[in-house]
């Protein structure tokens, strides 16, 4: 196995990060042996994997266990592993072996194509996972939901997302920061690119005419609209409780993770999946798995993407409502969102288009900070 440890510029490196990438090339599905990858992977260094999920430390553990390999789980967010793939890579030392979660965007409009990261999904189980998710591979996907709270609603208090324009709902969303959590104008952009057509149409069945706007598009018109009504911005633990902390005589409407709604039972909030709001009930954050192109545990590496592809290997997500890219695994049924019936009316990103998402999110970010109004 060849040992990178050298400057990023020069032929050098182009040789280096060639024969790197060699490491970790396709495997037809008919030429695949786990037995020998796990062979291969025992006679490397142990791996360190990151991932936006704290669950990423058990995960590491009971792969170590169940393969007899050592393997590092670390939680870092999504824009700080981007940043230590970048540049770990541009010092030519790798820590981070693995990714679980970074920025989509960084992921698909720098790092794939700069050749700092590399994709490889496991051929015995590429059957098994959507076509449109096999490169970069969706280890699994983040719902974030529009979500109500069931003590004062009996049902979903908003049937279609432009209400949340109206003086109604002034002051009264909440969700996470565009800014610091830029999977929310990734989004944004998404529903541009692939949805603006629902939206407009969401916005003709609610006000009864067709829009009539100076912006770009249905989706720049919603979001500026949406931005001047004056949504509450906060972390994930200030946003789920405003929704769904118990006795509020006027509690907040929101978007959050389904993570959040296992706090329905440990902290005993009611938060409640609007599953019937128009044009969709939310969307599907892509959680990448990636490996790190100078990696030198490639075997090993790709012996921990396939298992976080399997039961035992994500099973500790899912839990949290977050649906496996093989489809194979199902949701557990007790799961606290109920999420797993209403997958189709989520938003699932294209990764043709997170590029475009990445290229554009300053825009969207703009457009927020113009209208936003406090």
């Amino acid at each position: 196995m060849l040992q990178t440890r050298v400057s990023v510029n020069g032929l050098m490196a182009t040789a280096a990060l060639i024969a790197t990438v060699a490491c970790v090339a396709p495997v037809m599905a008919e030429d695949f042996n786990l037995d020998a990858l796990i062979e291969a992977a025992k006679k490397e260094q142990p791996i360190t994997v990151y991932g936006v999920s704290g669950k990423i430390v058990d995960t590491a553990e009971t792969f170590s266990k169940v393969y007899g390999l050592q393997a590092t789980g670390k939680k870092v967010n999504e824009a700080g592993q981007a940043d230590l793939v970048i540049r770990e890579f541009q010092a030519g030392n790798v820590i981070g072996d693995v990714s679980l979660g970074m920025d989509a965007g960084s992921a698909v409009a720098q790092i794939l194509p700069q050749g700092m990261a590399t994709n490889w999904t496991p051929p015995d189980l590429a059957a098994d996972i959507v076509e449109g998710q096999r490169d970069p591979l969706v280890v699994i996907s983040d719902p974030q939901v529009w979500t109500y709270n069931t003590e004062k609603y009996a049902e979903c208090p908003v049937k279609n997302m432009w209400e949340l324009t109206e003086p109604k709902w002034k002051g009264k969303v909440a969700m996470l920061d565009p800014f610091e959590k830029p999977l929310y104008a990734d989004w944004f952009n998404q529903l541009e690119t692939h949805h603006d057509a629902a939206i407009a149409k969401a916005y003709e069945d609610y006000f009864g005419k067709k829009l009539e706007t100076g912006e770009a598009s249905a989706t720049a018109a919603w979001v500026k609209a949406y931005a001047a009504n004056g949504p509450l911005i906060g972390d994930s633990s200030v946003v789920s409780e405003a929704i769904g902390a118990a006795g509020q005589a006027e509690p907040f409407f929101g978007i959050t993770a389904t993570a959040k709604y296992r706090d329905n039972k440990s902290k005993g909030l009611k938060l409640g999946l609007c599953d019937a709001i128009q044009p969709f009930a939310g969307f599907l954050y892509p959680s990448y798995g990636l490996i790190a192109a100078k990696t030198d545990s490639p075997n090993a590496a790709k012996l921990f993407i396939h298992f976080l592809m399997t039961e035992q290997g994500i099973g500790n997500q899912m839990v949290d409502g977050k649906p496996s890219g093989n489809t194979k695994l199902q949701l557990p049924a007790d799961e606290a969102s109920g999420v797993g019936k209403y997958l189709d009316r989520l938003v699932t990103f294209s990764a043709a288009t997170v590029g475009e998402d990445f290229e554009k999110r300053q825009d969207w970010q703009d457009l927020w900070r113009i209208n936003y109004v406090k």
